[in-house]
């Protein structure tokens, strides 16, 4: 349960946790942190030879820590070990066995809950079924599916057995589809009829249907019956999963692999050009998420855990999936909007499932703001006790309503930076270590060394902004791209010699704190002036009328970039050019005169895809009068763009 005092005093941007809280914490001062920091850094194979040790069932131990020749690692050389046996069947026979590990909330209303040994059974079945259709080690499995139970089943069974996963999310067209099985040749995909968003089915068996039109490498398809929806099954190919499960064994002995056996691929989004698959092995990936899972979420053995991600995103496969099953924790998942069929549905899931971690989007916090406390104020959220953000830099305004808000004022925060090429968290605030800042990032996780440079590759002081780099290798980081090594040195490795370039602006203060300004390609070259397009949406946030803001900038023949912001505003305001006016000077208050936007658009809502990212690539087109390029699919409400353009 979440702590009876306040667990919070705030200094200033400071915030710290409780007395009550950190007596608690994994790790419980900045000392201690600091300590394991240095060990981590120092002697780095020594301290990741202690941790594999202590946090994951090994088959068969390793001879070699790391082998690292630039920009390849190996990590626990010649180790064998099971990621799906670490997930799950290590915790039978122990207390957790009968522990619920997935609950599991359908839009319309429909739950289930798996225990260890239900997970176990589920697991085993269908991992008989795989072998059955001539799935083995190495083969790859493509897996498009609404956030359902069976998606984690299936997500574990291919580890179980050794082939390779591309989890690819339900939001995507069929041609993003047919990208993704073609890249890595995938042999099966998993589906199902439909799922559920906003009170409609997706019928995500009919984009599976169109998509193989041109997949040679798919041989079945396994369908599960989620919608019950009408969908055309092809004889020969397509397979029922209540078929194929109804008399498999429920009994199947995992098998070990090499630490550096490929667990899955995940393709970034690849809005623009040939989507990026990226590509995490075994051992160092579930050792880098089974960590940060344990000591950022300070998980104890009574939790309920909630990640609002889908698993066709890396905070999916990370700390919905595997670091949070390593740890033996319940996990809360949900299949729906957050807004269906009230605004409250999240808000009733936390006190339904009394969850205690609460991990989201900053986007999605932005929304809740949007919609106003009274949807809140309807359900009872005491049982939260930490609160996480993950996916974007979160402005201060933000952060703070969030902490007060949702968390009463007693739930550290635990804002994370992150990539799907990282594979786990980088850079956050151990909740019971460190106090947070609102807006930054905070310090960086063990083993990771995180430096801002300048463009000629020199690190700069601290309070200048530069480019975000990690200059020593750490275990779950990605091994390649898919098919494709030339572009993965590329992309991360030709920056600057010898580091892996982030691609994100960023600077550190005198703390050490880092603070995330988006990402390069964000930022706007104004008149000699870098300005990160996130600091502009901070400070526009901060103003009381704003509830959301998307900046991009727009071509200018004399200051390089013109700063164009997309605003909608909360419930009692008016767009107008007196409200045009007193934003843009409130930027420039917040920011600087040179930060003054030159154009402010009023719009009553942003393109965003279903998972919450907003798609900037279409605000970049509409500021610049263009006609929208590339994939449209994602996107929550397609009509959005439609009246942003009739409004430009």
């Amino acid at each position: 349960m979440a702590d009876k005092k306040s667990s919070v005093t705030q200094k200033g941007e400071k915030v710290s946790p409780s007395q009550e809280f950190k007596k608690q914490a994994a790790i419980q001062s900045l000392a201690e942190y600091k300590r394991l920091y240095s060990e981590s850094v120092k002697n780095p194979k020594k301290f990741w030879n202690t941790q594999a040790k202590d946090l994951l069932l090994w088959r068969k131990p390793w001879k070699q820590t790391l082998k690292w020749k630039e920009p390849h690692a190996k990590w626990f050389v010649g180790g064998k070990l099971n990621v799906c046996e670490n997930c799950v069947d290590r915790h039978l026979g122990t207390a957790r066995e009968n522990k619920a590990a997935l609950i599991f909330e359908g839009e319309p209303g429909d739950q289930k809950t798996l225990t260890y040994r239900q997970l176990h059974t589920e697991i085993c079945r269908f991992s008989n079924a795989l072998e059955t259709m001539g799935i083995r080690k190495g083969d790859r499995v493509a897996i498009y599916m609404p956030m359902v139970a069976e998606a984690v089943v299936a997500m574990l069974s291919c580890a179980r057995i050794g082939a390779v996963h591309t989890v690819i999310f339900g939001g995507f067209s069929s041609e993003s589809i047919k990208d993704r099985v073609n890249d890595c040749s995938a042999k099966l995909v998993i589906t199902a009829d439909g799922g559920w968003r906003r009170g409609k089915i997706i019928d995500l068996k009919a984009n599976v249907n169109e998509a193989l039109k041109g997949c040679p490498s798919v041989e079945n398809v396994i369908t599960l019956k989620r919608a019950s929806n009408r969908v055309h099954m092809k004889k020969g190919r397509d397979h029922w999963w209540h078929d194929l499960v109804a008399n498999a064994s429920h009994v199947h002995k995992a098998k070990a692999f090499d630490s550096e056996t490929p667990l899955f691929v995940l393709y970034t989004s690849g809005s623009t050009g040939k989507p990026k698959g990226v590509l995490h092995t075994s051992g160092g990936y579930l050792l880098g998420t089974t960590m940060t899972s344990k000591y950022v979420f300070d998980l104890r053995e009574s939790d309920t855990y909630w990640c609002t991600a889908d698993i066709g995103w890396i905070t999916g496969h990370s700390y919905v999936v595997y670091g949070i099953l390593s740890n033996g924790g319940t996990n809360v998942i949900y299949e729906g909007a957050p807004n269906e069929p009230g605004p409250d549905r999240f808000w009733s899931i936390v006190d339904h499932h009394k969850v205690t971690i609460f991990y989201t989007a900053p986007t999605a916090i932005r929304a809740f703001m949007k919609w106003g406390e009274a949807h809140i104020k309807k359900h009872d959220l005491s049982s939260l006790r930490l609160l996480g953000s993950v996916g974007e830099p979160i402005n201060p305004e933000a952060w703070k309503w969030y902490h007060k808000v949702i968390g009463g004022g007693r739930c550290p925060i635990v804002d994370t930076w992150w990539q799907t090429e990282t594979g786990g968290i980088m850079i956050t605030t151990l909740p019971g270590a460190a106090y947070s800042k609102p807006g930054s990032a905070g310090l960086p996780f063990f083993g990771v060394v995180a430096k801002v440079f300048n463009d000629a590759g020199r690190e700069v002081r601290r309070g200048r902004s530069g480019k975000l780099v990690l200059t020593q290798p750490w275990p779950s980081m990605l091994r390649t791209l898919y098919g494709d090594n030339r572009r993965y040195k590329e992309t991360y490795w030709s920056e600057y010699d010898g580091v892996y370039f982030c691609g994100d602006g960023c600077r550190q203060d005198k703390d050490g704190y880092f603070w995330i300004v988006g990402r390069i390609d964000d930022v706007l070259n104004v008149s000699g002036h870098r300005l990160g397009t996130a600091e502009i949406e901070s400070a526009l946030v901060s103003h009381p009328s704003v509830a959301e803001s998307a900046t991009v900038g727009r071509p200018h023949d004399i200051k390089g970039s013109a700063i164009v912001c997309f605003v909608t505003l909360k419930d009692g305001y008016k767009g107008n050019d007196a409200l045009k006016a007193t934003l843009r000077a409130h930027v420039g208050g917040e920011i600087g005169p040179f930060a003054k936007p030159d154009e402010i658009r009023f719009a009553t809502a942003l393109p965003k895809t279903r998972s919450g990212k907003i798609m900037r690539r279409l605000l970049k087109d509409i500021a610049a009068g263009k006609e929208i390029h590339g994939d449209t699919t994602t996107l929550e409400d397609v009509s959005v763009v439609r009246q942003l353009q009739e409004q430009g």
